[in-house]
């Protein structure tokens, strides 16, 4: 990555972006070894303006910024760093810098921790225990939710009907990993058939 340090006294811009869910988490700054301490580290280093020194975000409160993946842009000035936070981000307590977190985009944290629980085998969890039960048992429960989700969606019931819908988008992704495939591959076929038919 070929990043231009040198238009703003060796600092450039930083975004950083929950992974899963895309929001906005923080804007920071970093000169070139606070960039490379972050690459080594995988956890987010910034330089801070205020105390003239590199700052790894979390260091004091213990809610660091696991780095996914970093991206720059056109102008090779600005960077974009993809994270999983370990707590709240905000020093205000706020999820986010920019307002507190969006459910936009849950689906992909609760798919992780859908996976977390299979592959950790957490017996007390509901999730693991249907998954043992085998892939006829998981199919069966996506079929048997998305019956309720018809039914309710004859009825004037909005909060019932909701509820069954979330139900069945819990237990699809449960079986997308009883598949071994995830929510994104899902999302693409969707996107490429969205390109054939403009």
């Amino acid at each position: 990555m070929n990043i231009n340090f040198n238009k703003d006294n060796g600092l450039v811009p930083v975004v950083i972006q929950d992974s899963r869910t895309l929001q906005v988490l923080m804007l920071g700054y970093m000169n070139e070894e606070a960039f490379e301490k972050t690459k080594n580290e995988k956890r987010v280093t910034f330089f801070s303006r205020s105390k003239n020194r590199l700052w790894t975000k979390g260091e004091e409160s213990g809610n660091f910024l696991e780095v996914k993946s970093i991206d720059i842009d056109c102008d090779q000035d600005t960077i974009l760093i993809k994270v999983i936070p370990t707590n709240v981000v905000c020093h205000t307590g706020s999820f986010s810098c920019f307002g507190e977190k969006d459910p936009k985009g849950f689906l992909y944290e609760l798919e992780e921790k859908i996976s977390q629980r299979i592959d950790d085998k957490v017996e007390s969890s509901y999730t693991y225990s249907l998954y043992q039960k085998g892939m006829n048992k998981v199919a069966q429960k996506v079929g048997e939710e998305a019956v309720e989700v018809v039914i309710e969606a004859k009825d004037n019931n909005d909060i019932l009907f909701k509820n069954e819908a979330a139900d069945l988008l819990y237990h699809f992704l449960i079986l997308l990993k009883a598949k071994d495939f995830s929510l994104e591959d899902i999302e693409r076929i969707l996107q490429d058939r969205n390109k054939k038919s403009l």
